[in-house]
């Protein structure tokens, strides 16, 4: 409890007057009760004396405690380790709230490109995705179709809390799934192009690990476009070769999410990005004489 001042310097404060009060009422009771008969209407008559003293007490002590300051709503401050770990929750709360409006700012499609392994998934624009033509076909090949759209486009489903965790993960790789067969398609317009084209430029998707070839940027390419067939691999327009993708994460992406066409018709748009082929230095000899092919 806060305590205030007194007027004058020689005055007690406020609560320690609330208690002489107490206590001298509380005497007055006492006295009372000494003074009562043991008869039946004299005890009546005391229980309702005793009843008024009581109200008078009341009344007492509450016109002696002071009344409550409007101005200042907050609650009294507490002991330093309650204050501490109240400040704490605050932050933990804020915290939270942060990290939870940046889950919400976060589309499905950022969130998605932005895991470990995915860095050769471009975004796809939800314009693309909610034209129909560019889905044609899409929804034989990948289960629960709807929900898996749904989930991409950041739609809330009302089915969603009826399923079951099981439901759930199928949902999120149906979603996956149709975001990988998406893509394929979308990297082959113009604007998907020019998407990875940045890509390509910074060499995200990896250098040639061929001596010959000195760093060049490879492009991702699939083995096959049929999904579950093979995973990603990297390809050279140097040495014109593939590789498997440096990280693992990466090596765990369908080759099918990038198709077999993208990586040529790349080329073929921005030619002035043909590298010249790389020539081979060495030369095999056996004592000194070249080798002849047979």
């Amino acid at each position: 409890m806060h305590r205030e001042r007194g007027v004058g310097g020689g005055g007690g404060s406020r609560s320690e007057k609330g208690q002489v009060d107490r206590k001298r009422i509380n005497d007055a009771l006492d006295k009372q009760l000494e003074r009562s008969s043991p008869s039946t209407s004299s005890r009546a008559l005391n229980n309702n004396a005793k009843d008024k003293d009581r109200l008078l007490a009341q009344s007492m002590l509450a016109a002696a405690k002071p009344p409550p300051d409007r101005r200042d709503p907050r609650p009294a401050p507490l002991k330093p380790e309650n204050k501490r770990s109240d400040e704490e929750s605050e932050t933990d709360s804020e915290e939270s709230d942060v990290s939870g409006s940046e889950g919400d700012d976060t589309s499905w499609i950022a969130w998605f490109c932005n895991l470990r392994g995915n860095e050769f998934f471009s975004e796809v624009d939800d314009d693309y995705i909610q034209d129909d033509f560019n889905l044609c076909g899409l929804s034989s090949q990948v289960p629960y179709y709807d929900y898996a759209l749904d989930l991409i486009l950041d739609v809330e489903s009302s089915h969603g809390d009826s399923f079951t965790e099981e439901q759930n993960e199928l949902v999120e790789s149906a979603a996956e799934m149709l975001y990988g067969l998406i893509h394929v398609r979308y990297i082959l317009t113009t604007k998907g192009m020019a998407a990875m084209l940045e890509k390509y430029k910074n060499a995200e998707f990896g250098r040639c690990p061929r001596v010959y070839c000195c760093g060049q940027p490879c492009l991702p390419v699939g083995q096959s476009d049929v999904p579950r067939q093979s995973t990603i691999k990297i390809y050279c327009p140097k040495c014109e070769d593939i590789y498997s993708p440096r990280s693992r994460f990466q090596n765990n992406i369908d080759g099918a999410y990038f198709g077999t066409t993208f990586a040529h018709l790349f080329l073929m748009t921005y030619g002035h990005l043909n590298p010249q082929k790389a020539s081979q230095s060495y030369v095999p000899r056996v004592f000194g004489f070249k080798l002849h092919k047979p």
